[in-house]
């Protein structure tokens, strides 16, 4: 039925047609569903690329369990000087992990927000960029389940909200691109051979890459299933 809510094995079927490179028409049309859930679905858990239907059910249902709150205001222990100089402490962190520098700063500011959220004045006049260049910033964050966005209070001004299972998903997130990569260079060790010196690299290195991404993602779901 078009109206119900889409349940984990549809999610399955959604990421299964996908890595089949189906079209979200047909993959609408398997579900019994218009076009545009399957593809509002999709874009909101990372796009075609990385839509991971246990990632997407969990984001649903920490959705159904929290609304948006209203902000607090800022405890006063904390200076201003003090505050400023710890985000830009954590977004020089962030971009150390390969994270550009806006997207990096706006999680720094919502990580260090008594209410972990932000409008977008407010991120524009702490980062001292322009609302398009936070805009950009967002839909990155996004992508990636970061942050949600909500609204501000009774006002239909956007708030952005880190999101619960923000390091979950960072890690995840991390761990499929090792995977990708280790896949390829596997391939590349292959084509090369296994009696030659850079074949011989390539593989090592594409194990340790394997070896990585499985043992993250085996330790984000048995920290999810606690």
């Amino acid at each position: 039925m078009p109206g119900r809510r889409l349940t984990g094995a549809d999610r399955q079927r959604i990421a299964a047609g996908l890595a089949r490179g189906r079209d979200f028409a047909a993959i609408a049309a398997d579900l019994g569903r218009p076009t545009s859930t399957v593809s509002r679905e999709v874009a909101r858990n990372g796009g075609p690329g990385r839509y991971r239907a246990e990632l997407a059910q969990l984001a649903t249902v920490r959705r159904a369990r929290r609304r948006p709150q209203a902000p607090v205001p800022a405890p006063t222990g904390l200076d201003e000087g003090s505050r400023i100089a710890l985000i830009a402490e954590l977004t020089t962190a962030l971009v150390g992990t390969g994270m550009p520098r806006t997207a990096a700063g706006v999680l720094a500011c919502l990580l260090t927000a008594e209410t972990g959220s932000a409008t977008t004045a407010e991120l524009t006049g702490r980062l001292r960029v322009s609302p398009a260049t936070v805009s950009l910033a967002v839909g990155l964050l996004e992508q990636h389940g970061l942050i949600r966005r909500g609204r501000d209070g009774r006002s239909r001004r956007h708030r952005y909200f880190l999101d619960e299972d923000a390091g979950l998903r960072s890690a995840v997130v991390s761990a499929r691109a090792n995977q990708r990569l280790a896949a390829t260079v596997l391939r590349g060790a292959g084509v090369l051979g296994g009696d030659t010196a850079a074949g011989a690299r390539l593989a090592a290195a594409g194990r340790f890459l394997e070896e990585l991404g499985d043992t993250i993602i085996r330790f984000a779901e048995q920290h999810r299933a606690r």
